[in-house]
């Protein structure tokens, strides 16, 4: 018997898309997620209560796609609970998520319900790759391992939020208080938190994800970014001479990536 194309498979795979503001990419992003081999998907965009025509622009789309979902939320209250206010209408039991300004390449999800399927991993992240504000792609890949363990992950958060293919049911879990949330690097901490339970992680070398490289979106707020990693290290449990220790690997990891993604002018 001719075994079932990842094409043909009746799995629901649910794709959380938060959006504020970001009418300039939001139609190559939720593009990108439509367009996957693997078809049997739902795209759950929450409006983060936009000032422009971000809005407009989903619900244009949602009028083209039957797999599109629009909520809305009726103040800003930011990407982490957006998510999960997302999460809580989804109907499959694997989740993935991206964000309004990157792109997945065609195959993502095929290929990550491949490996998940082989490896009976419960997370599947990707490499990435990077375009500036211009469109234009660096020549460089931020690579990832075929495993990723805890010890590791605490040196650099390898694992790209719009890359992952996670179950639904470890990432509520394992997700920080959304009380809590504000003051850590949330998805990693959820990363860490898995990983320290004894849940595994498995990555495809291929940049399978594209991150869009723009001021906002750079560490160009080294400072504030710095203070959340070690709140969350702090939150994980770490000693304070362990946080210092690996804060310092991040931050050599961190100033080795970006010297290859600088931003053009």
């Amino acid at each position: 018997m001719m075994e079932m194309s990842y094409q043909d498979r009746s799995e629901l795979i649910s794709v959380i898309l938060p959006v504020y503001n970001c009418e300039r990419t939001i139609e190559e992003a939720v593009s990108s997620v439509l367009r996957q081999t693997y078809k049997n998907i739902e795209l759950i965009i929450v409006d983060d209560a936009s000032t422009d025509n971000t809005l407009q622009i989903c619900r244009s789309l949602a009028e083209k796609d039957s797999r599109i979902r629009i909520l809305t939320n009726q103040a800003n209250c930011g990407a982490l609970e957006s998510r999960f206010l997302g999460i809580g209408e989804t109907g499959g039991d694997w989740i993935a998520f991206i964000d309004a300004d990157d792109l997945w390449d065609h195959k993502k999800i095929e290929k990550q319900l491949a490996l998940r399927d082989k490896t009976k991993c419960d997370l599947v992240f990707t490499a990435s790759a990077f375009l500036d504000e211009k469109g234009e792609k660096y020549n460089w890949i931020l690579h990832v391992p075929g495993e990723v363990t805890f010890k590791r992950l605490l040196k650099q958060n390898i694992i790209s939020n719009s890359s992952v293919l996670v179950r639904k049911e470890s990432y509520i879990k394992y997700s920080p208080d959304l009380k809590k949330a504000k003051d850590l690097a949330e998805d990693f901490a959820c990363w860490l938190n898995m990983l320290r339970a004894g849940l595994t992680a498995c990555g495809i070398d291929e940049p399978l994800i594209t991150y869009r490289v723009t001021k906002g979106s750079r560490s160009g707020n080294k400072m504030i970014a710095a203070r959340l990693n070690m709140n969350t290290y702090k939150c994980i449990g770490l000693g304070f001479f362990a946080r210092i220790y690996y804060q310092a690997c991040y931050a050599v990891n961190g100033i080795k990536k970006y010297s290859h993604i600088r931003l053009r002018g």
